[in-house]
């Protein structure tokens, strides 16, 4: 399993009900959190077979940036 942590600007409760049903219909992504508190708003993703990249386009579909840490 691969953990990917993304700088984003998801940075309120509803920011990240958009990105939900995008990386929750996703079946490799196995957990994800986004820490709110944090300044660089920190997604954390635990997939298996799924690229950063990949990642990055599901958050972009929502609306919002992702950049790899």
């Amino acid at each position: 399993m691969n953990q990917y942590q993304f700088k984003t600007n998801i940075n309120c409760g509803g920011c990240v009900a958009k990105v939900t049903p995008l990386l929750n219909s996703n079946p490799e992504i196995k957990g994800w959190k986004v820490d709110t508190a944090n300044p660089d708003k920190i997604l954390t993703v635990e997939a298996n077979n799924l690229k950063a990249d990949e990642v990055k386009e599901l958050v972009k579909k929502a609306g919002f940036k992702a950049e790899k840490i």
